[in-house]
């Protein structure tokens, strides 16, 4: 199996420096598209398909408002969200299948401890064990389900590429990105991840965040806006970015992806290749920065300290980036 360009041929963006040493280094690729789609810069290969995991989710929940959907913004936000299941993101996932007639044991995503690690420690001290409920993607699976229930599709199955639900999913994937879904594998919650072009994520995520609000594009954006707390969680770099940039929609996803859109439709979307967590929120904030956007959530992005006898002594940088760098080569 090919290593994907965008994989194998990325530069490095972020240095992980010790004592003015680096150490070592992240490689990544993104992409930056205008208004209109067209890329506007691109670092490695912004064409390669990538697996965008729950990047994807904002794309998901327009194709289940085009199937029909109909949810208050709250709920809404946690079908886009990966929550920290804090409790009020449990509250809101049980509302939802309450108000579609539907039960936790309907559900079919992944049984999982809670994703914030207070949480995760409180729900292991109570001796609760695994659920699906607590898994981040239970908001998607609800929505899911409900969806199903409204069409008349099957229940049981509605996981399956070939699903109905799927299958919609896919075709409105491959709309807002203007570009194919060229493979579907089993995503980490049970449901499948479409996978295409980084150039393609950036461009939905540019249509979603500049749509008319009476559209399902911008009803998702405006639930998460309205709601970035439900999105990801107290603690969470994507609910600190989203409250402190206007106008902005974001997602992150597992192996290190990071997608936003901003409100005149110009579009993001990074992988960093490794998979590695601890350089997406700072390479994210450096193209940000690159296109002039304001944000009161750099900090929060960019707090990415190296610990030597548990004090900081470096910190994870971004690399190549700003337009002064990139003359430099």
């Amino acid at each position: 199996m090919p290593t994907p360009s965008a994989l194998a041929d990325a530069p490095v963006l972020a240095h992980v420096t010790r004592g003015g040493v680096v150490e070592s280094v992240h490689r990544g690729s993104v992409a930056v598209s205008a208004p209109d789609g067209a890329l506007l810069h691109a670092w490695g290969d912004p064409h390669d398909p990538v697996l965008p995991r729950s990047s994807n989710k904002p794309l998901q929940a327009v194709a289940m408002l085009r199937a029909g959907l109909t949810l208050p913004p709250p709920h809404l936000a946690l079908a886009c969200a990966s929550h920290s299941a804090e409790p009020f993101h449990l509250d809101g996932v049980r509302e939802m299948l309450a108000d579609a007639g539907l039960a936790e044991s309907d559900l079919q995503n992944t049984p999982d401890l809670p994703y914030d690690e207070g949480e995760r420690d409180v729900w292991i001290a109570a001796g609760r064990t695994a659920r699906p409920l607590a898994q981040n993607c239970s908001g998607k699976h609800a929505a899911m389900l409900a969806t199903c229930l409204l069409n008349g599709w099957d229940l049981a199955t509605y996981r399956d590429p070939d699903h109905p639900l799927q299958r919609h999913i896919a075709a409105t994937i491959e709309d807002l990105a203007g570009a194919p879904v060229t493979a579907a594998p089993v995503d980490g919650c049970g449901a499948p991840v479409m996978a295409i072009p980084l150039a393609g994520l950036a461009r939905a995520l540019g249509r979603i965040a500049s749509a008319d609000p009476t559209t399902p594009e911008g009803t998702v954006a405006a639930a998460m806006r309205a709601h970035p707390e439900l999105v990801g969680g107290t603690r969470r770099d994507v609910t600190a970015l989203m409250r402190g940039t206007e106008g902005l929609v974001a997602k992150d996803g597992a192996e290190s992806v990071y997608a936003a859109g901003l409100a005149d439709g110009r579009g993001i979307a990074l992988k960093i290749a490794d998979g590695g967590q601890r350089a997406r929120p700072v390479v994210l904030a450096a193209v940000l920065r690159r296109l002039g956007v304001r944000s009161t959530a750099y900090a929060r992005l960019e707090d990415a300290p190296v610990l030597g006898h548990g004090e900081p002594v470096g910190a994870v940088v971004a690399h190549g980036i700003a337009a002064d760098e990139e003359a430099a080569g």
